[in-house]
């Protein structure tokens, strides 16, 4: 575009940080790569810390036998965590393995720190608002923030903004949740309540609170729009985590629909307050003590790339040559009514992402990484948990790295190359049995 300035030009550009954008920065800069990490809003994270997620998913299998299923860098973020005593390991409430529950504040610091260790640079309040293209290459990116309209030129760049934006705006082919009568997970509001007595709030099980809500639901007095859902404690007594409202059928690339979402979602924490105030155990003299900076978005553009990732992938326990992420996390899809399906894997199986999973068709310097995926409905369901995003940042990352040193275009790359690569930074592409029961609380 002419008059428009070129603000920086550098190795690598990371669209998003999220889970997987993070990650992806923090790999590619530890190769000694120049790195720009742009981001939308004033923290990474993403779900993690802005939309109000406390608990990394995805590190461990369900079932009586326990696998850790991502290392590397990954599992460095949730070590440092537990080291710091920032967090501690539970049961997930809907048995789909145990998961780490951390402080959401100290986990934007550690984001910020390993990506400027690394020796990235981060921008913030930055969109990526367009992309050059030159036949099969992107030539750069056209961001936008308060001091205008710029240039990003990159040698690679790394969606992984969770919408697809960049692939999108490149011509990629995707699937968008929720067109053509196709599915689409529905929006959370993430909320906290202080001054809960832990005590009585936890004695109960999860069917004993699913009996409770829908009581309550039938008694006419509350419109609760999700039974069952998710309350946990965290790293601080009497501070309590709710994942509970419901916000269906929303095409959350649409700004008029999301904002929408947004103020129904907080609409429907204030019910959930008054249901839990008046009718849950240990909730007598709890208070609202925030609601999410943003309503949390599950699924929206899905890539359609080089591989598509299935359910059927999913159930079966699917294994793939170029495989850089291993998963056991059951396909989790938070449907249009008040209630989430689950699916399962067998005890002790494991699918494997593949890296073709992250490669678009046209862009040939393009990478992408985290919910937006090549991948169906249902293998997105699944594929989504933050320890993979993570892990597929990290692979993303490498691979950008390794693309430069090695003169090769991300589709080119060596897949047995970069599994060299990551297992020597402790990335598992085979999970480890461990003995998990004595740090779980």
């Amino acid at each position: 575009m002419k008059g428009i300035k070129t603000l920086f030009e550098v190795d690598v550009l990371v669209i998003g940080g999220g889970a997987a954008g993070t990650l992806a920065a923090v790999a590619a800069a530890r190769r000694n790569k120049k790195v720009l990490l742009v981001e939308t809003k004033g923290a990474l994270g993403g779900s993690r810390t802005c939309m109000g997620v406390d608990s990394f998913n995805g590190f461990y299998s369900p079932g009586q036998k326990t696998l850790q299923l991502v290392g590397g860098i990954s599992f460095e973020v949730a070590e440092k965590l537990l080291n710091f005593e920032s967090a501690f390991i539970r049961q997930n409430t809907f048995g789909s393995g145990p998961v780490v529950t951390y402080e959401i504040e100290q986990l934007k610091i550690l984001y910020e720190d390993i990506v400027t260790q690394a020796g990235a640079q981060l921008l913030y309040y930055t969109y990526a608002a367009d992309v050059e293209r030159d036949k099969s290459l992107i030539n750069g990116v056209i961001i936008s923030n308060k001091s205008g309209i710029n240039r990003v030129k990159s040698k690679i760049f790394i969606d992984a903004s969770g919408d697809l934006d960049i692939a999108a705006r490149a011509g990629e082919n995707y699937e968008l949740a929720g067109e053509n009568e196709s599915p689409v997970q529905s929006l959370t509001t993430v909320f906290y309540m202080a001054n809960v007595d832990n005590e009585k709030a936890f004695s109960l099980s999860q069917e004993e609170r699913t009996r409770i809500m829908q009581k309550a639901k039938e008694s006419g007095k509350y419109k609760l729009t999700r039974i069952g859902g998710s309350i946990h404690p965290t790293p601080n007594t009497g501070f309590v985590h709710a994942n509970l409202t419901r916000i269906p059928n929303i095409n959350a690339t649409d700004p008029q629909a999301l904002t929408a979402a947004e103020m129904e979602g907080r609409k429907q924490v204030q019910e959930y307050v008054h249901f839990l105030k008046n009718e849950y155990p240990g909730f007598e003299n709890a208070y609202l003590a925030f609601t999410a900076c943003n309503i949390g978005v599950r699924e929206t553009r899905r890539l359609k790339g080089k591989y598509i990732l299935t359910g059927e992938d999913v159930r079966q326990g699917a294994k793939f040559e170029d495989a850089v992420v291993c998963c056991s996390a059951p396909i989790e899809d938070h449907v249009s009514g008040t209630s989430v399906k689950w699916q399962y894997l067998e005890a002790g199986n494991y699918y494997q992402i593949p890296y073709s999973s992250l490669l678009p068709k046209k862009a040939k310097n393009l990478i992408v990484a985290g919910r937006c995926l090549s991948a169906t409905h249902e293998g997105q369901a699944s594929a989504r948990n933050s320890a993979q995003c993570m892990a597929m940042g990290e692979a993303a990352g490498l691979a950008a790295a390794l693309c430069i040193e090695q003169h090769t275009a991300p589709g080119e790359l060596e897949a047995r190359l970069l599994q060299q690569e990551l297992i020597k930074q402790g990335v598992l592409l085979v999970p480890i049995e461990i003995e998990l029961e004595r740090l779980i609380k």
